[in-house]
């Protein structure tokens, strides 16, 4: 039988202290012993199922840990504050000075500063790549290479990672392959591709409703109880932790994230087919256009579909920040950087979540002024949807008024 995702998910069973049908909230910083020794022990990590202080772990984070791993199809995962709380621990625990990393080169701008500016405070080096040719990839790696670092579909460029090509390059090389699945929770699974640890800014799909910032690194138990340990875990003493009431409120969105995904995908499937009939340069991973295309089909679990982000590029950042007013003052959706609301979220890359990358390096990489990045909501009439955004266009001139459909 296939691996279902959604089907782990949902065998997934914590009961509350009081048989509660959601687990108890662990709402403690500290937690007691009635013995010394079991202290020391668990200090040292050398007990299980024992709590010492919640940035070390908590009930709560176990619980949504879990349930990510299950997800996923780790041994296990660790969550933490934020996105880049999961990143930046991975990296710098495993990376040292004079250390060299390949990363695909559209990647969140917050990840690129990370990598790009922050760590040569730590003398460890980072080439990026065009993730899509193999062969750049390999030719990039040295002999102090630690890792590479990609995205299963890339922010803002929806790059799709041949993540079994990149699987077979770096166990050829003796290298971990670190993917951010962001993008692509369900939809694509990339341990199954080879991919040895797995990341997600939580904030977004998987939560689901823009109220919680969170991330979860999920692999190898090894990797994981390294990141806590008390003398050199990254995640411990760079103190990343998630509170215990966030994962509880993750967990529960969670029960729902296979219904989502699909609607998510349904509906940026519909407009992205439109528009490109239209004659709007879109970029969606589902459209036979999208140079990835055959690649994803290969890798994805196809009964959650293609994901919800996709671009148009309009041309100008003039016409993309007047259609991206236009469109919230009718109701279509909220001018943000984000992704996995129940609302339709637009922005311009090139000046928000990507205005790290330098702009003579996002016009090498295909940033345009134009791109809008729409993360597709959960609308119930998509076709409603589209009719409005495509009058929006007409009257910015986005689209000629005379443009049949067919």
């Amino acid at each position: 039988m296939d691996y279902q995702a959604s089907d782990h998910l949902q065998d997934l069973q914590y009961f509350g202290e009081y048989g509660g049908v959601n687990p108890s909230i662990s709402d403690s910083s500290t937690y007691t012993f009635l013995s010394a020794k079991t202290m020391f022990d668990t200090f040292e990590g050398n007990t299980e199922g024992c709590y010492l202080y919640s940035r070390h772990s908590s009930p709560s984070n176990l619980y949504l840990g879990e349930a990510l791993a299950a997800m996923e199809g780790t041994e296990t995962a660790n969550v933490t504050a934020s996105g880049m709380g999961a990143i930046t621990a991975v990296i710098m625990q495993l990376c040292a000075a004079g250390d060299h990393i390949i990363s695909s080169r559209t990647i969140y701008g917050g990840t690129y500063a990370f990598m790009k500016n922050f760590l040569l405070k730590f003398d460890i080096k980072v080439s990026f790549v065009d993730i899509t040719d193999i062969g750049a990839v390999e030719e990039a790696i040295t002999p102090k290479t630690k890792l590479i670092y990609c995205e299963s579909v890339s922010n803002p460029l929806l790059e799709v990672a041949d993540i079994r090509a990149l699987s077979k390059l770096t166990k050829k090389h003796n290298l971990p392959l670190v993917v951010d699945n962001t993008f692509s929770p369900l939809t694509v699974t990339p341990v199954k591709l080879g991919a040895d640890i797995v990341i997600h800014s939580l904030t977004k799909f998987i939560n689901g409703t823009s109220d919680a910032v969170a991330g979860v690194v999920c692999g190898s138990k090894e990797l994981c109880l390294g990141l806590k340990d008390v003398n050199n875990g990254a995640g411990m003493l760079l103190g990343s932790t998630l509170d215990s009431l966030r994962a509880a409120s993750i967990l529960k969105n969670m029960r729902t994230l296979h219904i989502r995904m699909k609607k998510h995908s349904e509906n940026a499937m519909y407009l992205a087919q439109n528009f490109e009939k239209d004659g709007l340069r879109v970029v969606y991973p589902g459209l036979k256009s999208h140079t990835g295309h055959e690649i994803i089909k290969s890798q994805m679990n196809l009964e959650y579909g293609f994901g919800g982000l996709m671009t148009i590029d309009v041309g100008s950042l003039e016409k993309a920040n007047a259609l991206m007013e236009m469109m919230q003052a009718q109701k279509l959706g909220y001018l943000a950087v984000s992704l996995g609301f129940y609302k339709t979220l637009f922005s311009a890359p090139g000046s928000s979540t990507s205005s790290e990358i330098p702009l003579e390096e996002q016009k090498t990489m295909g940033l345009g002024d134009g791109l809008i990045r729409f993360s597709i909501g959960l609308d119930n009439d998509i076709r409603r949807t589209y009719g409005m955004m495509r009058t929006c266009m007409e009257k910015l001139g986005v689209l000629a008024k005379d443009t049949v459909n067919p």
